[in-house]
């Protein structure tokens, strides 16, 4: 199975939560923290050209969610304009939604 890249949220370096999104199930929080931890989560994605997306109260309500554990559904279209914007940035289109030839 390929992997598909992770999605990082930050509020800046105060807070910043790590994704992942296999395009079947809801998405996972794969790392999160506060300062320094934020910071190197951060410094990684940034390391392996992981994209950004600064939201910071998004960023507050996924560090609150425990390691590997889902997105809850209130947070779904959050989400989906982080991943949405990995997608655009890694020039992707989600499976299912690609163009349809004439």
């Amino acid at each position: 199975m390929k992997r598909r890249p992770p999605h990082t949220v930050s509020g800046n370096t105060d807070i910043a939560v790590a994704l992942r999104y296999d395009g079947q199930n809801a998405p996972k929080v794969t790392a999160s923290g506060r300062e320094l931890t934020a910071e190197q989560i951060v410094k990684l994605a940034e390391e392996h050209d992981v994209p950004l997306y600064p939201n910071p109260e998004l960023a507050t309500a996924l560090v609150q969610i425990p390691l590997g554990e889902e997105v809850p559904e209130a947070l779904y279209r959050a989400v989906a304009e982080v991943i949405g914007f990995a997608y655009l940035v890694a020039g992707k289109t989600p499976r299912g939604n690609e163009p349809q030839e004439n």
